[in-house]
C-alpha cells in the first residue's frame, strides 16, 4: 500500500509541475550594447535624450530601463507617479530633489528617488551620462514649473 501511495505522490507531483509555466529567462544587457533599441524621450527632455527598455512593458508595473542624457545637458524639473531606484551607469550626474541637497552621482552610485518629488539634473561629465531606472508603476514623466 505504501508503494501505490508513493507513485500516486510522484504523479500528482509531476502533474502539477507540467502545468507550470516556464520561468522567465535570465537576461543581462549593457548600455552599449548593439542589440538596444533606444528610442525618445518626452519632449521636455534634453535633446538626444533617449530610452532604451531592458525588462518589462513601460506601460505596466515594475519596468526597468536605461535612460541616456548627451554630456552636459540639463534635464528640466519633473517627477514621476512613481518611485525610481536608480545606478548611474556612465558620466557624472549632479541630481537635484525638491528640499534636498544636490547629490552626486558617479558610475555605481545608488539613487532612490520618491514617487512625485519633483527633481531636476545635470550632466556635468564630457561624457553622456546613462541612468538604470527601476519603476515601481508604470514608466512617465511630467514637467514641472520651478
Amino acid at each position: 500500500m505504501y508503494r501505490y501511495l508513493c507513485v500516486a505522490a510522484l504523479f500528482c507531483t509531476g502533474l502539477a509541475l507540467a502545468q507550470t509555466p516556464p520561468a522567465e529567462p535570465a537576461l543581462t544587457k549593457t548600455f552599449e550594447g548593439p542589440a538596444l533599441e533606444w528610442g525618445p524621450c518626452p519632449s521636455f527632455l534634453p535633446e538626444g535624450c533617449a530610452i532604451a527598455v531592458l525588462h518589462g512593458d513601460p506601460a505596466k508595473e515594475n519596468a526597468d530601463i536605461f535612460f541616456k542624457v548627451p554630456a552636459k545637458s540639463t534635464i528640466a524639473r519633473h517627477w514621476h507617479t512613481s518611485a525610481e531606484r536608480m545606478v548611474l551607469v556612465s558620466g557624472e550626474l549632479h541630481v537635484t530633489y525638491d528640499g534636498q541637497e544636490p547629490a552626486i552621482l558617479k558610475p555605481g552610485a545608488y539613487a532612490y528617488g520618491p514617487a512625485k518629488v519633483p527633481h531636476k539634473a545635470l550632466c556635468a561629465s564630457l561624457e553622456p551620462c546613462v541612468l538604470f531606472i527601476a519603476f515601481e508603476a508604470p514608466v512617465d514623466a511630467f514637467p514641472s514649473e520651478d
